[in-house]
């Protein structure tokens, strides 16, 4: 387990996992009132959360799946990444791909943040990459459906 500096200035609770083998934290809409994202609109919400990441690691926030499947609402850059250095507000690119408005309500879990791991690479130029079998096969190229 990994402690992580945290300033909450929401109305609600810290983060949590919703279960004991959760990888995310859901994390809470911090409004005062709703806000309702018409159909392919998009906003930002802001949570009142202000974290500490420790270097090489990130805060990646996700979609909620119940969200994101019973009413089409998910995170638009997903996932979204909180690099270590950055101290402002965390907020949350929430967009409707429904064909209905969506009321997002004070306090609601409208996301989950993971902290990840991450590599710091150098790049290494060079003329020629090593070959392998799929080679520059792109987007459908292995032939699964």
């Amino acid at each position: 387990m990994i402690e992580v500096e945290i300033i909450n200035q929401s109305a609600f609770d810290l983060p949590a996992y919703a279960t004991g083998g959760a990888a995310g934290l859901d994390i809470r809409a911090n409004i005062t009132e709703a806000i309702v994202l018409s159909p392919l609109e998009r906003q930002l919400i802001p949570t009142g959360l202000f974290v500490a990441i420790p270097l090489g690691y990130e805060i990646q926030i996700r979609p909620r799946s119940g969200l994101a499947f019973k009413h089409g609402i998910t995170v638009l850059n997903t996932p979204g990444t909180i690099d270590a250095d950055y101290r402002g507000e965390i907020k949350v690119l929430l967009v409707n791909l429904s064909n209905a408005p969506f009321s997002i309500e004070p306090g609601e879990r409208i996301a989950q943040m993971v902290l990840a791991k991450h590599e710091t690479l150098s790049w290494k130029t060079t003329e020629e990459l090593p070959s392998t079998e799929r080679g520059a096969g792109g987007f459908g190229s292995t032939g699964v459906k």
